[in-house]
């Protein structure tokens, strides 16, 4: 068994260099400016524009300090009509949120804020009453925000938070990339969480330290690397995942055909150990 994985190993390591290959290939033939201004770069410690007024999903004007006194905050900026990728961001949101023993409105605050200009209150309040139904915690309502705001005040709180995003004349929709930030209570930019599913330890450890104003270390990008847009298909895709999955088939038809080999082999040296047998005798 052991020299049969050995084996699959080494088979396994071209498909995956080809399968990385053929993303690499593939996010090429994408526009340059998705790749090269989309992303989530990492500006640990510094200060949030608080000072900058958005519209809660009430419609109310409220200035962004107001979320921001004795506990941590949790950040997504994310639009309320993506197609794909938002909802992944908020759906690990819930997961990790109903699985931990923080809850937002006491321990913690979360804050959602919509990267499209265009979206109004009513969005933000659909979207609201969507995920504080999922999310099965009392009093979560007064803890998660759902905001929108001008395009200054956006660009200037995705500016500060390094959230780089990019929208699409051609399909009407925004390329951006996946993850979420915790501040602290003061309001500077303690951590960032990659990707679409956040880990329970991970986030609760990020909260505990942000909630004493403490500043995380810079984080591994590899998830965010996993997502790319097609603004042709209108789509986001998992780049990786799809390398993976087709480096899985190979790999299982890699290890067919390495034990039909082996069977053939055997089958081959019984037959010789039979034939000197015969003529032993």
């Amino acid at each position: 068994m052991r020299v049969l994985l050995k084996h699959l190993a080494l088979l396994a390591c071209p498909v995956l260099a080809f399968g990385a290959a053929a993303a690499h290939a593939r996010q090429q033939a994408l526009p340059a400016k998705v790749f090269s201004e989309v992303g989530i770069d990492q500006h640990l410690n510094e200060l949030l524009p608080l000072e900058l007024t958005f519209r809660d999903e009430e419609g109310r004007i409220v200035p962004l300090d107001r979320y921001f006194h004795s506990k941590p905050v949790i950040i997504s900026l994310v639009y309320y009509r993506c197609p794909m990728l938002c909802t992944q961001v908020l759906n690990g949101m819930v997961e990790t949120f109903n699985i931990i023993s923080l809850t937002a409105g006491n321990q913690f605050d979360v804050v959602t804020l919509s990267i499209d200009p265009a979206e109004t209150s009513e969005l933000a309040a659909k979207k609201k009453a969507e995920y504080i139904t999922t999310y099965k915690r009392e009093g979560v309502q007064n803890g998660w925000h759902f905001l929108t705001g001008d395009s200054t005040s956006i660009a200037k709180v995705a500016g500060a938070l390094g959230f780089k995003f990019v929208y699409d004349e051609e399909t009407k929709l925004f390329a951006h990339a996946s993850g979420i930030m915790i501040a602290t209570p003061e309001g500077r930019i303690a951590r960032y969480l990659y990707g679409i599913e956040y880990p329970a330890k991970d986030l609760t450890f990020s909260l505990m330290e942000a909630s004493k104003e403490k500043i995380g270390s810079p984080v591994e990008k590899l998830q965010l690397l996993c997502y790319a847009y097609d603004p042709k298909a209108g789509k986001y895709s998992l780049v990786i995942a799809n390398v993976f999955r087709a480096a899985g088939v190979v790999t299982i038809l890699l290890l067919g055909g390495f034990m039909y080999v082996n069977f053939r082999r055997d089958r081959r040296n019984r037959q010789e150990v039979a034939k000197s047998e015969v003529s032993g005798h």
